[in-house]
């Protein structure tokens, strides 16, 4: 951390000497922009939940960007505080320093960045670094690029450069080119036609030693893959495919077999209609820029979830994240709004959304007879483009239809059936053959009360399936899968503008049948849970750019993703702050 605080106070002298000399030169000062947020928690220890003590009784999350703008240059920092990280986070982040700085010259033709970026070649499959706070998720790029627009419609990138890793930058080194071409642009016999055509290409390069005394491994690693890009009127089309030479890993288990992924989606709409298709398969794809890295640290590129990304807490209970290692999914969905007027559609219109996604293993055979399929210091096994198995991953069933009843009442109903196989993506599961079974409903319903005053009420319920145990005595009992049945309920009143209050609880409970399991030898989530509250008290002001929330409850163990990258959220009790501005 020392040396990114060295490294960022001579930059920041830097930038000083650069605006002064600028500002005198064309006698402009430039602008200053930016923002900053702050979270903080306290936490009590509650064993019914699982929240443990915590030293520190008081964790804290923050962060603020500085970008300075002047003309064609610009330049930024970055300070981070974790003092200490809160919950949930990596502990590795603790400390206060200069986690980011850049400078940027942006021409007609030519932009150079040096210093920490983020880039992504197409749809992220062969690179993509990117930064979620809530996350807590950076890989960001430390070194140098380039894009180069020698024609109209061409982008040409070039990369080099090292990935952030917590505080210290990590061993291996990424080099890059990417290149996008639209056709329509180039050549004037496309600049008409209705028909419009991008394609694309990308080649990433890592370089890390190899100093292992058992493995010969590969210290250069190449991945490149093509795209293409194809629209007409209400049509869209658009593929991605993706190849990764020879990278021995943790995640592999270090075999030799190279790595390859395919995304295919494709799009209709129009007015009251829409319609979304897409296919991904993966085999092998873990890209890192250290092949010992681990859980989310240098990631080089991106696989998207193939499924919806739910904003109610029941309906994504049990998020779903790729599987770098091989999976085979589809996703479909359809948006179609009843017309105005119509039985259906009433005095304003009904809007319709479906969505169906499912996830398999790929399939993998062994190289021959007598090795095992997996085994380290091998190919590890055979496979082809669009193999599957009937082992799930994950299936999602949803529905969600949105009304408005007359000027002051409206509503969003939802019904989601999902099937998630505990066992395969989280490890545990066991007793139940790991196979969760649940159905959610949810109503959303807002009331505005009187000009500016709205009331919001907000009820889900989770139910999952049950599966039979034999106790000791050979009896056979129903036990609830997982952590059983939930319900919740959110009542939320604003005052637009400036404030918000909010009262919700989550309440676990269980059968009668479960309460019997806990007379038996099986020890399950659900038993733990019995009867749990999870309450929670919130209010919030905001004006302008400015916002600060408070809270005061519980908050449930489970596994927040966003994007396709997860982190465990532990159980915790006690008061939240978080306070954000843009300047």
């Amino acid at each position: 951390m020392n040396v990114f605080i060295k490294r960022g106070l001579l930059f920041a002298v830097m930038l000083i000497i650069a605006g002064t000399i600028n500002a005198q030169k064309k006698f402009n000062a430039g602008s200053v922009s930016g923002n900053f947020k702050l979270d903080a928690q306290t936490y009590q220890a509650d064993s019914l939940i699982g929240a443990n003590e915590v030293p520190e009784k008081i964790l804290s999350n923050s962060y603020m960007n500085v970008i300075y703008n002047n003309g064609k240059f610009t330049a930024g920092v970055r300070f981070e505080g974790y003092l200490n990280t809160m919950l949930g986070y990596d502990k590795p982040y603790d400390g206060f320093g200069l986690a980011s700085r850049y400078a940027t010259y942006s021409g007609d033709v030519l932009e150079v960045t040096a210093g920490n970026y983020y880039e992504q070649f197409g749809n992220g499959l062969v690179f993509r670094t990117y930064e979620d706070r809530d996350l807590g998720y950076d890989n960001a790029m430390d070194g140098m690029r380039v894009k180069l627009k020698p024609a109209d419609g061409v982008v040409l990138t070039g990369i080099i450069g090292n990935q952030r890793i917590y505080w210290e930058k990590g061993e291996g080194i990424v080099r890059g080119v990417d290149g996008d071409f639209a056709l329509n642009n180039l050549f004037e016999g496309f600049a008409s036609s209705n028909h419009r055509i991008t394609i694309g290409g990308s080649f990433v390069s890592k370089f890390q030693k190899d100093e292992s005394p058992l493995l010969i491994l590969p210290e250069n690693v190449a991945t490149g893959g093509a795209r293409i890009n194809y629209s007409i009127g209400k049509v869209s089309l658009a593929g991605e495919y993706a190849y990764k030479s020879q990278d021995p890993s943790s995640d592999n288990n270090f075999i030799y077999k190279p790595g390859s992924a395919l995304l295919l989606n494709g799009n209709y709409s129009q007015k009251g209609l829409g319609v979304m298709l897409q296919y991904k398969w993966v085999d092998n794809m873990s890209s890192r820029s250290e092949r010992d890295a681990q859980i989310n640290n240098l990631l080089m590129n991106s696989l998207p979830a193939i499924s919806k990304n739910h904003t109610y807490a029941f309906a994504a209970m049990y998020p779903y994240a790729t599987q770098i290692m091989g999976e085979a999914g589809m996703q479909a969905e359809l948006f179609y709004k009843l017309k105005k007027g119509t039985f259906l559609g009433g005095k304003y219109g009904t809007m319709l959304a479906l969505n169906f996604a499912r996830v398999v293993d790929i399939k993998r055979d062994s190289i021959d007879a007598t090795t095992g399929i997996g085994k380290p210091a091998t190919d590890g096994y055979k496979t082809s483009l669009f193999s599957m198995t009937d082992s799930l991953f994950h299936q999602d069933i949803n529905i969600e239809i949105t009304k408005k009843f007359n000027k002051k009442l409206k509503g969003i109903f939802t019904y989601q059936y999902l099937t998630y196989n505990q066992l395969a993506l989280e490890g545990h599961g066991f007793e139940y053959d790991g196979i969760v079974n649940a159905h959610t409903v949810i109503a959303d319903v807002t009331w505005k009360i009187k000009s500016k005053h709205s009331l919001r009420i907000e009820g889900q319920a989770l139910f999952t399936g049950n599966f039979n145990h034999m106790t000791a005595t050979g009896e056979k009992i129903d036990i609830k899968q997982d952590y059983g049945n939930w319900a919740m309920l959110i009542l939320e009143y604003s005052v637009s503008p400036h404030w918000f209050f909010a009262l919700s609880d989550q309440f676990n409970y269980v059968s009668a049948d479960d309460e019997l399991a806990k007379n038996t030898a099986l020890i399950n989530h659900a038993s733990d849970l019995h009867r749990s509250h999870f309450f929670s008290v919130a209010m919030g002001y905001s004006k302008g750019a400015s916002r600060i929330q408070m809270s005061y409850g519980k908050q449930r163990e489970g596994i927040l993703c966003v994007g396709g990258v997860c982190r465990a959220v532990p159980a915790a009790y006690g008061f939240n702050i978080s306070i954000s501005t843009t300047f």
